[in-house]
């Protein structure tokens, strides 16, 4: 039989946990239904979800300020943030890179 480190065991609760919280956010339903669903505590979805947050890779993205240059004849999408901040995504942009980049801004 093979030993589980507690590296290793800690890992695995983590990814766990990690599913949860993305099947909490896949599904829609509010923190509050899906932790009686689940039979959690809510207080350990949120504290377990702080935690994951703190721990995340950190994510960057080119952002240039002052003054807007023309948009670009290939800028086939202008996605538009409360904030009022624009983020032009040009035509054939790697689907990779955009997911990346929309991750960032729902974190």
């Amino acid at each position: 039989m093979t030993e589980i480190s507690p590296e290793q065991a800690s890992r695995s609760k983590a990814d766990q946990w990690r599913e949860r919280i993305a099947e909490q956010e896949r599904t829609g339903v509010s923190v509050k239904q899906f932790c009686k669903q689940q039979r959690l505590t809510e207080y350990s979805f949120y504290a377990r979800r702080k935690r994951l947050r703190k721990q995340a890779p950190v994510r960057f993205a080119l952002v240039e300020r002052g003054v807007l240059p023309r948009p670009s004849t290939e800028t086939s999408l202008e996605l538009v943030l409360t904030s009022g901040e624009r983020l032009r995504i040009a035509a054939g942009v790697d689907a990779a890179t955009l997911r990346t980049v929309l991750e960032a801004l729902r974190a």
